[in-house]
């Protein structure tokens, strides 16, 4: 009996020293359920809670007034693969600062302020899934090179944002993108809008209502039409390429232009050095005649 109660002490010494090890890395204000998870949800945080395990693989910090993240931030946390930051008061994330989380899986940053998502914003982040960007009310910009390097990512979350227009250039760099939302915006129905139109009609069956949820306002009375009511003819007049034949044509134009151009400058010179000639001959006879 002896031998199995040093055993069994033994492993009640090591289950102890393992809890008070989580519960010593733990932040004081959050929850750890489990060694690489620090729940932080909801504690009215105003700034980013210290001594954060550097171990940490899930961290979720949604539901309180967080203003910024620190461009350093996530250069020790190396293993991180899930950030929630939702419904904070972000306002900006500085170019570079989640450059360095290269096993980052999924990025919530939904419902707070951001105004722009510039260059640079992601790094090459080439593990990110999932990005979602929805319902900040004050982002009106999203840098066509916004995503860049972001080869991986699958479902993009842009809904209810305050964007009346986008570069095509921002979605077609997703070479893995089966998912985006981008309804709820005030998106408008100008040329602008015209490469976006083409590019959503394409790739329909990747938003999850298709074009039947998405709407934009007329240019001239502001009025509301479903993007089911367009198609590539409304935006005939955007239209600017030119045909082979309208490239031949200008091509002539211009060669037929500059000949008619040297051959005017040559007929004007050869008149001025007649008529200078003329009026030379014309002086020495008026010359002679005086004699």
């Amino acid at each position: 009996m002896l031998p199995c109660v040093c055993w069994l002490q033994l492993i009640l010494i090591l289950l102890s020293s393992v809890l008070w090890t989580r519960g010593e890395n733990c932040p004081a204000t959050c929850l750890c359920p489990d060694p690489h998870t620090v729940d932080c949800t909801g504690r009215g945080l105003t700034r980013l809670p210290d001594e954060i395990p550097l171990d940490v693989r899930r961290l979720l910090l949604a539901d309180n007034w967080i203003p910024r993240i620190p461009s350093d931030f996530l250069v020790l946390y190396s293993d991180l693969v899930y950030l929630d930051l939702r419904n904070n008061s972000l306002s900006h994330i500085e170019p570079g600062t989640l450059s360095t989380s290269s096993r980052l899986v999924f990025l919530d940053l939904g419902s707070n302020n951001l105004t722009e998502i510039p260059k640079g914003t992601f790094g090459e982040s080439r593990s990110l899934i999932k990005l979602r960007l929805g319902n900040n009310p004050y982002l009106s910009m999203v840098n066509e090179e916004a995503f860049l390097g972001l080869t991986s990512l699958r479902e993009l979350e842009l809904e209810r944002n305050a964007l009346s227009t986008l570069k095509v250039g921002a979605l077609s760099q997703l070479p893995s993108l089966r998912v985006v939302r981008l309804e709820g915006n005030p998106w408008v129905c100008n040329c602008n809008f015209a490469s976006l139109f083409a590019w959503l009609m394409e790739n329909s069956h990747k938003l999850p209502n298709g074009v039947e949820g998405m709407e934009c306002s007329l240019p001239m009375d502001g009025r509301r039409v479903s993007l089911t009511q367009l198609s590539k003819d409304s935006f005939r007049e955007c239209q600017a390429t030119l045909t082979l034949t309208d490239l031949l044509i200008i091509i002539f134009s211009g060669i037929s232009v500059s000949v008619v151009a040297i051959m005017t400058s040559f007929f004007l010179a050869s008149t001025v050095h007649c008529f200078q000639r003329w009026s030379k001959g014309t002086k020495g006879d008026e010359e002679e005649s005086e004699e």
